[in-house]
């Protein structure tokens, strides 16, 4: 009777309902509509849209995926929001007019670009308290956060440069200059490269962290394309650094660089004015925002096409991916 208890027990295990997981979820915040629209990943459809303060442009997720962080410019805050129920939970204070943000890696700290006077604003996600406001540059948009949660940085659009800030001491100790208007800034996974696009320089930028000098410049060209309307902007990189993908704003094109050899592998057409891009947790989709198209594109990463178009709100800006939780994954563990 004895050893046929385990077998029982397994046959049981088999016949139970297995709790579903959710797919995981790409939320993107509609500057015109004050709105960010829920994408779910195993459909592609937009399954909800909730109301958030004015301009909205900025999101980011909290690590575990049960905060929601949005930059509402024109409310000067930011937004913490529940993301099941797209109800505010509380303001967090964040000078004017708040363009983007960076979590730090352990949670606790959120910089933000504040554009209309120069600063970036340091505060404490939990107390709320602003821990520092760091002068920088003229027109502070880019933010980002080195993975090892040493180093912040924030891009000037008007001053042409990234300052890099301590984060021990919250102070600026140093600035590299790299193109006309500097708009989003992207640490490598394993740290040791920041890439910063200049948007009306029509360039990207590599710079080696630890000399934070200029490793080297990245151009595009396309065919039947004027150099003008070839504006980089978002910026995502595989977690693997092979690929590097950068929305080219009015050029409709998210170009594909190689990460190791920064040669550019190609380019896939999206929608109209792509401003942002986001990719899955399992790095097999990216998706953009397409600002004057109102819509999203959705990117197979294997074939490095696009495979779907997703109506959204009016002048979409921003996309973080909500990874999906297992459903009853910790009593399964029990």
């Amino acid at each position: 009777m004895m050893r046929g208890l385990p077998a029982l027990a397994a046959l049981m295990a088999l016949l139970l309902p297995v709790a579903p997981t959710r797919a995981a979820e790409i939320y993107v915040t509609n500057e015109r509509d004050n709105t960010v629209s829920v994408i779910d990943t195993g459909t592609y459809a937009v399954t909800r849209t909730f109301p958030v303060g004015r301009r909205p442009r900025g999101v980011v997720f909290s690590k575990d995926g049960t905060r929601l962080f949005v930059c509402a410019s024109d409310s000067d805050s930011v937004q913490v929001i529940d993301p099941d129920s797209g109800k505010l939970l509380t303001d967090l204070p964040s000078g004017e007019d708040p363009e983007q943000f960076a979590l730090s890696p352990d949670g606790r700290t959120l910089f933000i670009a504040n554009e209309n006077n120069a600063t970036t604003t340091v505060v404490d996600v939990e107390t709320k308290h602003v821990k520092a406001q760091i002068d920088v540059g003229i027109e502070p948009e880019g933010m980002a956060v080195s993975p090892d949660g040493k180093i912040a940085v924030t891009t000037s659009e008007t001053t042409n440069m990234v300052h890099w800030i301590d984060v021990a001491t919250l102070t600026a100790i140093d600035a590299t200059r790299v193109d006309q208007r500097p708009r989003h800034a992207e640490f490598s996974k394993d740290g040791k490269t920041l890439w910063v696009s200049s948007e009306i320089g029509g360039t990207v930028a590599v710079i080696d962290v630890a000399t934070r000098k200029v490793e080297k410049t990245i151009p595009f060209e396309i065919k039947g394309v004027a150099s003008d309307r070839i504006q980089p902007v978002g910026i995502s990189l595989t977690d693997d650094g092979r690929l590097a993908f950068v929305a080219l704003g009015p050029s409709d094109r998210v170009a594909v660089v190689d990460a190791r050899t920064f040669e550019v592998k190609s380019y896939i057409l999206v929608g109209r004015r792509v401003w942002h891009i986001a990719i899955t947790p399992e790095q097999d989709r990216l998706v953009t925002t397409n600002g004057v198209s109102g819509d999203v594109t959705v990117i197979d990463v294997p074939s490095l096409k696009a495979i779907k178009t997703v109506k959204v709100g009016r002048f979409p800006w921003g996309a973080a991916v909500r990874p999906s939780p297992a459903r009853g994954e910790a009593s399964a563990g029990k």
